[in-house]
């Protein structure tokens, strides 16, 4: 074999090597032997700015959390959806909370911004709807002062029969409008997929993004640098969810339910029906790295949030074996 061979065959042999390590990490087949160890996710939960203490962020920091998404904002409107906190109490909140997180080592993750029908920003009514995006707007500008990754929003609030068109069509405009102010301070605008085992829950239609079918149709029309923020409690086997939207995937809100109403439960409750081993097995697929973010109110200690997540991991790892 002479030197131009020996090169050409060690040029094939290390091309054929990452090839190999390549398709073990994208799981083609997840139980093949030499898969590589799984990374796990930093761990975070959802706080209301409101109940950021020295304390709170000091212990869990302790327990093995290390992001937050800060929550709350609901609080700053009133019922007709019009400020309640002057700019001024704003900057004071924003400020202290920055300086508590600084001192605890805890980062925000994301911002969870205000919903509701007052604040719905598929609102199609030009002179609401102007309104509507300012107030976020106002948020907006005070919430920057946190450094966040990601500034989520919900899609709509409930929807009057037979307006869900027009409804899709706002959204994309305020979409549009409002991944532009996120961007500009330095954050990616997220949009969460809602709660809909059925299109009607009374006299009224459900929220947007209530399917996969419709969450993949609306995020054609949305900025490519927009993702999908995915609640696995608001969906029946959300697994399949995450597979459809792939990269746009960049961010989870972690529970547990039914698919068919707001549970959110912790996932170690045993209460809801997720099947996590498919969850985990789903968001390596599409190579998650961003953080395992609970949205449940029902814990006792923040030390449930790792200890939990460890089980649950430890149970996906044992079930490839």
């Amino acid at each position: 074999m002479n030197n131009f061979q020996l090169v050409a065959l060690k040029s094939f042999l290390f091309l054929l090597t990452i090839f190999w390590c390549h398709s073990a990490f994208s799981l083609g087949d997840l139980k093949a032997p030499g898969d590589p160890e799984f990374p796990k996710h930093k761990i975070g939960y959802s706080l209301s700015i409101n109940k950021i203490t020295d304390e709170t962020l000091s212990y869990a920091k302790s327990v093995g959390v290390d992001y937050i998404e800060v929550s709350g904002m609901t609080s700053f409107f009133n019922s007709e959806g019009k400020l309640k906190k002057t700019e001024d109490e704003l900057e004071e909140l924003f400020t202290k909370a920055k300086e508590k997180l600084d001192r605890s080592g805890i980062k925000v993750w994301s911002i969870h911004m205000a919903f509701g029908k007052e604040v719905d920003i598929s609102l199609y009514d030009d002179k609401k709807i102007n309104d509507i995006i300012e107030r976020h707007l106002t948020v907006l500008n005070y919430v920057k002062l946190l450094n966040p990754r990601y500034i989520l929003f919900h899609p709509s609030y409930y929807i009057e029969k037979g307006k869900r068109e027009a409804h899709k069509e706002q959204l994309q405009n305020s979409v549009e409008l409002l991944n532009q102010e996120v961007n500009d301070i330095g954050s990616t605008l997220v949009i969460e997929n809602m709660l809909g085992p059925e299109l009607m829950k009374g006299e009224v239609e459900r929220p947007l993004m209530r399917t996969i079918e419709e969450t993949q149709e609306l995020f054609e029309g949305f900025p490519e640098n927009v993702g999908l923020a995915i609640d696995v409690n608001h969906i029946k086997n959300p697994e399949n969810l995450i597979r459809a939207m792939g990269h746009r995937l960049k961010t989870v809100h972690v529970a547990d339910g039914s698919g068919e109403a707001e549970n959110h439960y912790m996932p170690c409750s045993g209460l809801g029906k997720n099947n996590w081993n498919e969850v985990f097995k789903a968001l390596y697929e599409v190579e998650y790295k961003g953080v395992f973010l609970y949205e449940s109110p029902k814990y006792d200690d923040e030390k449930e949030f790792k200890e939990c997540y460890d089980t649950l991991y430890q149970n996906f790892r044992d079930s490839l074996k």
